[in-house]
């Protein structure tokens, strides 16, 4: 599901290729691995996202926002910004900037 790179400044997620169910829940324990330290997206080689992974990420977002911790996308697909506008949602609300911005 992801690629595991942790360090002392934070982890980064590289997201699989298709997220859709069945991908979800993978996708969710990537996060719970990853929480309580800043965190790097990597959307750069998503070819589809599905309404269920995104509720993830959604999910993701608001509880790394609430903890104040950095929750970023360094990379996005054009078919993953193409599926954040098929449903509405702002990059914005998929990111944390951490305590700095909060």
């Amino acid at each position: 599901m992801a690629t595991d790179d942790h360090s002392a400044a934070g982890a980064q997620l590289t997201l699989d290729r298709r997220l859709d169910l069945a991908a979800a829940g993978a996708l969710r324990l990537a996060f719970l691995d990853r929480r309580g330290q800043p965190v790097s997206v990597d959307a750069g080689g998503v070819a589809h996202l599905g309404a269920l992974a995104l509720q993830v990420l959604m999910a993701a977002a608001a509880h790394w926002r609430q903890a104040g911790i950095a929750l970023t996308f360094a990379a996005r697909s054009a078919a993953f910004d193409a599926a954040l506008s098929t449903f509405a949602v702002p990059i914005v609300e998929l990111e944390s900037r951490g305590s700095a911005c909060a």
